[in-house]
């Protein structure tokens, strides 16, 4: 019987909401990745940033990235 391989991110990696972005963290709290968002309606959107749905959205999927779905099942 083989070690089991130990993940250099660990599951489960989770989504937190921030002002101006969401971060996604693996179960240490590391954070891997942020995705930035802009909905100031005072402000022109200069900077070309996605709405926060959209950033939602995305930070959801690389969370459950497909390498991870298993273990997230198991």
């Amino acid at each position: 019987m083989t070690e089991p391989t130990l993940r250099r991110f660990p599951a489960p990696w989770t989504v937190v909401e921030r002002e101006s972005s969401f971060q996604i963290e693996d179960a240490t709290g590391f954070v891997l990745a942020y995705v930035l968002f802009g909905e100031d309606p005072q402000r022109p959107n200069g900077t070309n940033r996605i709405t926060k749905d959209e950033a939602r959205r995305i930070a959801v999927n690389m969370a459950a990235v497909p390498e991870l779905r298993g273990a997230l099942r198991d």
